[in-house]
């Protein structure tokens, strides 16, 4: 069954969908994406990235890339979310997207922002209502899946190719036995304790 697009995205503007991938892992950067696709399109697979196997994910991110008008992804850098916090970073990230792009109407997936000249429209779940999310959430999630598995060979030690960042047990014990890697994030738990233990010790 194709995807379902919202009554929003019954126009004949441009329809801008933003969605993120990794604002709760401990380390690796967040992914921001946007996505405009052509008026009307459909997917057979096409949904929230979360309830896609990672072979249905890669296909939509090869068929959304063949068939958008428009795409945009920006990593927001550990030190970037330590800074400004993962909140605040991945408005600003869709802020940046949103304002480079020539749609007027923008949705995303539970984030409200304004910006100068964009009607910008948050959804609940909206990566499992809108297509146009779906496919900014389906381009995040690959993106940062492939960046952590080359972080994986980088530091064998921790596992990332597997849990992709999250807080498993397996990461928490690699932490605590490997210490912490440039990628980790230093105002998340238990990272920073481990961080403030290794500074007084």
């Amino acid at each position: 069954m194709s995807k379902i697009w919202l009554e929003d995205e019954i126009t004949d503007e441009l329809i801008l969908g933003l969605d993120e991938a990794g604002r709760g892992p401990l380390a690796g950067p967040c992914i921001v994406s946007g996505v405009i696709l052509p008026k009307g399109y459909t997917h057979p697979l096409i949904n929230d990235s979360k309830q896609l196997s990672e072979k249905q994910r890669k296909q939509c991110f090869k068929d959304i890339l063949k068939d958008a008008l428009w795409v945009m992804v920006v990593s927001v850098s550990p030190l970037t979310i330590d800074k400004d916090n993962i909140y605040q970073a991945t408005k600003n990230a869709m802020k940046m997207i949103a304002s480079y792009s020539d749609a007027k109407i923008v949705l995303s997936d539970a984030m409200p922002f304004t910006i100068i000249g964009k009607d910008v429209r948050d959804y609940v779940k909206g990566d499992s209502r809108s297509i146009s999310i779906a496919a900014a959430s389906i381009i995040a999630k690959v993106t940062r899946d492939q960046i952590m598995d080359e972080y994986d060979r980088e530091y064998p030690n921790y596992g990332f190719s597997q849990h992709k960042g999250y807080p498993t047990k397996k990461h928490v014990e690699a932490l605590h036995q490997y210490g912490i890697t440039p990628i980790h994030r230093l105002s998340y738990e238990p990272v920073k304790t481990l961080t403030q233990k290794t500074l007084f010790d």
